[in-house]
Formats: structure tokens, C-alpha cells, sequence
């Protein structure tokens, strides 16, 4: 249990590490503005984090985010979210941390 919180953390860390970076101000502006659009709010990214570990966690050994696509995190998080009675928010929350890992 404690290795799947140090996971999480070091996962959530890169995440918003990387998204200050992409920030600096050496990208041109217009580059700038289009990747911002792209990145998903970073607080949405540590909630799914925390998310990912108590509910999937539960049943599941977690897995490493890059196991699979986005496109199969959407089928599978859709899929576990009737069986695991998620919230639509966790949910969202969950894929946004998945697809931002990967």
C-alpha cells in the first residue's frame, strides 16, 4: 500500500513539474496558448491521483498509467465506473490523472 502512494505522489509531481516547465516563458506565445488549452486543470489531475489509489486501488493492483492508450483508459474508466458506482466527477477526475501520466 505504501509503494502505491509513492506512485501516485511521484506521478502527480511529474505532472505539474512538467506543466510549469511547458510554461516557461522560452515558448513562443502563440505555442504558448495551444498547449495550455490541452493540459487539463492540474488540481483535476491530484484529485483523479487520489481517486485512482482509494477506488481502483481497493480491487485492483494499480497499474501504470502507460499500460494503456488514452482511448483504453476512456473504455475502461466508462466501464469501471457502473461497476466501481463512481461519480461522474471522479471519473472525470480519474482519466484526467490517467491520460495526463501516460
Amino acid at each position: 500500500m505504501r509503494n502505491s502512494k509513492n506512485i501516485v505522489r511521484a506521478m502527480a509531481l511529474a505532472f505539474l513539474t512538467s506543466g510549469l516547465l511547458a510554461g516557461s516563458p522560452t515558448l513562443a506565445a502563440g505555442n504558448d496558448k495551444a498547449k495550455k488549452a490541452d493540459r487539463p486543470d492540474p488540481m483535476q489531475v491530484v484529485r483523479g491521483a487520489k481517486a485512482w489509489k482509494n477506488n481502483c486501488g481497493r480491487c485492483h493492483n494499480l497499474r501504470s498509467p502507460k499500460e494503456l492508450t488514452d482511448e483504453e483508459w476512456d473504455v475502461s474508466v466508462s466501464h469501471m465506473r457502473i461497476r466501481a458506482n463512481l461519480l461522474a466527477l471522479e471519473a472525470e477526475d480519474i482519466k484526467a490523472f490517467l491520460k495526463a501520466s501516460n
